[in-house]
């Protein structure tokens, strides 16, 4: 995804045909109007022709594993279902996971993040509500409630189609009338809080309801026609009598009026209780506005979540303190425990099997109570993947300054090292014995893959670093920048001394990807305004003369903007619309990474304009990288706004 100010130097324009050069050996296409040229192998010069059909990829992908959590932006999204699954959410895909058979089943309905999340008391039927999304061609898709069965993960209903702003931020099934109504609250300036019918998709009221945020609504659990909404500086109680929805003010009187009332639940004799921003407790008896017990104090700083157990106990989880504490039937404190730093503030409490506590956090994990960790994600935009080069494992970095080592069978982090600057690339020493990070400020450093120890660190410039990809020998490191050089290191030690020898100066723009020749002695880059240059590797020289590279024989194929990979584009595209791909390691397969929130799977090579390809969601917004496992049996992909990892099974 490239800055937005880029139109400026290339004006939209209409997409010219491709065109071919026979004579010369060359394929030209456009982008934002802009020439683009890629010279054809001479094996290929006399047969290639631009009207030759390609045939769909022969595999697709099917969605095995999502890595992470949606916990730093979202709450009240973690349930446990009575199949021992807990559900939640990430990017477009509602997940629901068995931690003890470590399987993951997914709801893939949704064409855009996932805000919010329901579970019917018949504890099959699940409501989910999106935000608003974008089309390929620029429509905006509506914001909407999907309710669907959890066991099929068949859509039963759509609710709201054109009815919401923005996003719908809440929504809940009632409790007492068998779950007949469903209230959802979008993102409307008035925050508008509606009712349904969900069975017959139909809106039965609807009233505005805070001009301030809106944080949770829930129906009291032994009157369907009682609603209770909270958020900033409020909570209210709404009563439904036909069509209308009438409002009182929850009354603070005496007590501390917190800044934000966070979470509601209720007691199991209907009182409500909430949690503040001030760190306390307040009860609310039933069928009133006011306080009638409080505990000061509860936590330091928020509380995000209050959950009673099915004993009547109580639990609450903090945010500032990170503690998760159990109280009594008389809400005096029983028990406390901490989470982790590295884990981040409690943001959700779901209660497992007797005993058992399932914990979302803020930092995009999920903590079962033992504290036996079961998930761990990236909490900011990721960019930075690389796949081990001969084990099951990958490496992922993020601005979010953490670099995981994944294990792809237990889906869990080998290690995760917290590093000092954001990170943004990484890449694998051909020995997988160390590996290199690049950051958004110029620097790079190597790690051991085994002790995650710092082994070097360098700084070239002081702009992002794009892209840092060994040699296939790995004798040379390339370190890529949005300076527009590549900086070329000798690699010596088995990865862990480093001496620059060349920089390659040519491009007038940002790098974005580059590939190196099999024999690592050239490279081939793409930068922002869409120029293929070569390069000799030993002197960072500028190579010009296309006999020279026409016909060399590539390691990787991660490069947009090239003979073999220039199918990718769609007609009419904008030269940022697709951020990363990767050739399979059998030369069988290209899948693309794009601004659509879609993972594309083509058939390799993709020399062909607008070639056909099997699409699939899952990401929200733009998917930023994808990299085929070592031996092609598996993809990943991540997302950058929605910090998700998806894993998919070449099938």
């Amino acid at each position: 995804m490239l800055p937005n100010n880029l139109s400026f130097f290339f004006p939209l324009s209409k997409s010219k045909e491709c065109t071919l050069n026979a004579e010369d050996g060359y394929v030209r296409m456009f982008l934002r109007g802009r020439p683009v040229t890629m010279h054809i192998p001479d094996q290929q010069r006399e047969t290639y022709s631009l009207d030759h059909k390609v045939a769909l990829p022969d595999h697709k992908l099917k969605l095995q594993w999502v890595y992470g959590y949606r916990g730093r932006d979202c709450r009240s999204n973690l349930y446990l279902l009575p199949t021992g699954e807990i559900v939640y959410f990430n990017a477009s895909v509602v997940v629901l996971y068995n931690a003890e058979e470590q399987q993951q089943r997914h709801y893939l309905g949704h064409n855009d993040d996932v805000k919010c999340l329901s579970v019917h008391p018949d504890m099959v039927t699940i409501a989910t509500g999106q935000v608003a999304g974008n089309s390929k061609d620029g429509k905006l898709l509506a914001p909407h409630v999907r309710v669907w069965d959890s066991v099929s993960l068949n859509t039963l209903h759509v609710i709201g189609m054109g009815e919401f702003d923005r996003a719908v931020t809440c929504v809940a099934f009632s409790k007492s009338n068998g779950g007949a109504f469903l209230c959802a609250v979008d993102d409307a300036n008035d925050h508008i809080l509606s009712v349904w019918n969900w069975q017959k998709e139909k809106q039965l009221a609807e009233v505005k309801c805070s001009n301030d945020s809106v944080l949770a609504a829930v129906f009291h659990p032994m009157d369907a026609n009682v609603i209770v909404t909270c958020g900033k500086s409020h909570i209210n109680f709404w009563t439904m009598e036909g069509n209308t929805l009438s409002k009182k003010q929850g009354l603070f009187e005496k007590h501390e009026k917190p800044k934000y009332v966070l979470c509601v639940t209720f007691a199991d004799n209907g009182d409500a209780i909430t949690g503040d921003s001030s760190g306390n407790i307040y009860v609310w008896a039933r069928g009133g506005n006011r306080i009638s017990q409080q505990v000061s104090g509860a936590h330091e700083g928020g509380i995000f979540s209050v959950c009673v157990l099915k004993d009547g106990t109580m639990v609450s989880g903090g945010g500032k303190d990170r503690k998760v504490v159990l109280w009594g039937h008389d809400y005096r404190k029983q028990a406390e425990m901490e989470v982790g730093e590295l884990f981040g503030p409690v943001r959700a409490l779901a209660e497992g099997k007797p005993g058992e506590l399932f914990i979302g956090t803020t930092k995009n994990a999920i903590i079962r109570c033992s504290c036996f960790l079961i998930l761990v994600g990236h909490t900011d935009e990721l960019w930075g993947l690389d796949i081990h080069p001969s084990m099951e494992q990958f490496v992922t970095c993020s601005q979010d300054r953490q670099v995981h080592l994944w294990d792809t069978n237990s889906h869990r982090p080998l290690w995760t090292k917290t590093i000092e600057e954001p990170g943004r690339s990484v890449g694998f020493h051909p020995s997988g014995a160390v590996l290199a990070v690049g950051t958004m400020t110029g620097r790079w450093l190597v790690l051991d893959t085994d002790t995650r120890d710092l082994v070097s660190m360098h700084t070239d410039g002081e702009e992002i670093i794009s892209n840092v990809k060994y040699s296939p020998d790995g004798s040379f490191l390339a370190v890529a920048s949005h300076d527009n050089y590549v900086y070329i290191y000798a690699v010596m030690e088995n990865g862990r001394k480093y001496s620059r020898v060349g920089k390659c100066s040519g491009h007038s723009s940002f790098i974005t990807h580059l590939d190196w020749s099999k024999n690592s002695q050239y490279l081939v880059t793409n930068s922002g305004d869409y120029e293929i240059l070569f390069w000799e590797a030993s002197s960072g020289k500028h190579v010009t003369n296309m006999d020279t590279v026409r016909n060399l024989d590539w390691a990787t194929s991660t490069c947009t903007l090239s003979f073999t990979t220039f199918g990718i584009w769609p007609d009419g595209a904008d030269g940022t619309d697709i951020n990363a791909v990767c050739r399979s390691h059998d030369g069988s397969l290209l899948a693309s990474a794009d601004d659509f929130g879609k993972v594309c799977l083509f058939s390799y090579p993709c020399s062909q304009p607008r070639a056909p390809s099997h699409e699939y969601g899952g990401h929200s917004s733009h998917v930023t990288n994808v990299a085929f496992l070592h031996d092609s049996s598996h993809l990943i992909s991540t997302g950058g706004k929605d910090t998700s990892i998806l894993q998919w099974v070449v099938a």
